[in-house]
């Protein structure tokens, strides 16, 4: 005799597994927050401070530039030396105390503010750039008059005097920030904190 077998109760339908706990999305990171009040201020004060420093500048190129000397015989107003450097000189000196003031300034705003950031970089480029303007015109004021006549007057026939200080090749005024940004982008680079990584 055969046993009739009942099939089990339906189940009814089948339920999907629970869901685990979806991971959080990561945040994303709050930009907004990237350039602080205090970043702003701390570029204000690197850009004033490296623009004054071009006075500097202006006083060391009318000092150390070499001159260049005209003579006049009464009339007319003639170099002495036709074949003097000098212009080439004094153009010279001011590329030489702009890269020099430029890796200074560099190393001086990586030590006053070692963690960098775009603002400070900003206000480095546009205080070399400022200064570099600055240097120029203070040391054409600082130099010999530029008004020739006078100066062939007051000198006597003869007697050689200077000539007014000259900067022939405007592309030098573009050493200071070149070199500030560049050393200071070097440094940053190199011996800027990092974060540590963390698990």
């Amino acid at each position: 005799m055969t046993e009739a077998v009942t099939p089990p109760p339906s189940a009814g339908p089948l339920e999907p597994p629970p869901a685990s706990p979806a991971s959080p999305e990561p945040l994303p990171a709050d930009t907004s927050a990237g350039i602080t009040a205090a970043d702003v201020r701390d570029a204000a004060a690197v850009t004033l401070a490296v623009g004054a420093a071009g006075l500097l500048l202006g006083l060391l190129w009318a000092w150390l530039a070499p001159r260049v000397q005209y003579v006049s015989n009464g009339e007319a107003v003639f170099l002495r030396d036709t074949e003097s450097e000098a212009r080439i000189g004094a153009d010279g000196t001011f590329f030489l105390l702009s890269l020099g003031f430029g890796v200074l300034s560099a190393v001086a705003v990586f030590l006053w503010r070692r963690r960098g950031g775009v603002p400070l970089v900003l206000g480095l480029t546009v205080g070399s750039a400022f200064a570099a303007l600055v240097g120029w015109r203070f040391g054409l004021w600082l130099g010999p008059s530029r008004d020739l006549i006078s100066a062939a007057k007051a000198a006597g026939k003869g007697v050689p005097f200077d000539a007014p200080l000259q900067l022939l090749a405007h592309g030098a005024l573009l050493a200071w920030p070149m070199a500030a940004v560049a050393v200071h982008l070097a440094l940053t680079a190199i011996w800027s904190p990092r974060p540590q990584d963390g698990f």
